[in-house]
């Protein structure tokens, strides 16, 4: 019972205690960067740019009332342009504010920090060779970590043995890099950062519901499989969510 009264504490707001701790912004330490830095020598392919037409379902009310977590996927692959419009819903940069200080997204965050890398297991999209990849969203690039055919094994041992996973056109994955925020946030950064995440997963929703495709958050997942699969250390930057996405 004690651990869980402390898992309570941990969701409660501790702001306050800032008025007593020099956050290393105050300090004037140079701030981490806006994005993991890409690896040069890896393979990228150029996102088309997004637009309206992407989009098949412009009735916003609608959009709303129909989001639900949909599991059950057709092998319909996804096309170019709407991984794309998915991509940029959740992470894309509109705007890039001051000296690299800040970026403007269609999700919010906290402080404008926003913590997280994208990846994506792809296993279903037209035109990209499944494999492991990660959204450069400063460039709206992929970039290949591994090619691999092995979706279904990969999948189901993160997720736990979750099977509709195995059906997805993507699964998309989402990373912390928690010092973006504890720079300006300090002790107060974390409960703020997964906060965060629940907005661009539920920008996913609203986006695959726009499009005419289905999605299903997932927080059950095996953190030192997800973690070293896609090269993670754990500690400076460790998965935190993941969705699955496919046509239903």
């Amino acid at each position: 019972m004690n651990s869980i009264k402390e898992n309570r504490e941990f969701m409660k707001a501790n702001f306050n205690l800032l008025e007593n701790i020099e956050t290393d912004q105050q300090k004037e330490i140079t701030q981490p960067p806006l994005e993991k830095p890409a690896d040069k020598a890896a393979p990228t392919i150029k996102l088309p740019k997004v637009k309206g037409d992407t989009i098949k379902n412009n009735d916003f009310y609608r959009v709303m009332k129909e989001r639900r977590s949909k599991r059950k996927y057709n092998n319909q692959h996804m096309t170019i342009e709407e991984l794309a419009f998915l991509l940029w819903a959740t992470q894309g940069v509109d705007q890039i504010k001051g000296d690299n200080y800040a970026t403007i997204r269609p999700a919010p965050s906290g402080g404008a920090r926003h913590p997280f890398e994208t990846y994506l297991l792809i296993n279903n999209v037209k035109d990209i060779e499944p494999g492991i990849y990660r959204y450069l969203a400063l460039s709206h690039e992929l970039q290949l970590i591994k090619e691999d055919d092995n979706f279904e094994k990969h999948s189901l041992d993160i997720t736990l043995g979750q099977k509709f996973v195995a059906k997805s056109a993507v699964l998309f994955i989402w990373s912390c890099i928690p010092y973006r925020s504890e720079w300006r946030y300090n002790i107060s950064a974390h409960k703020t950062m997964l906060l965060d995440a629940g907005h661009l997963c539920q920008n996913l929703y609203l986006a695959c519901e726009a499009i005419d495709w289905g999605t299903c958050a997932i927080a059950a997942y095996n953190q030192s499989l997800a973690d070293t699969l896609l090269r993670l250390d754990g500690d400076d930057e460790f998965v935190v969510y993941m969705a699955a996405v496919g046509k239903v």
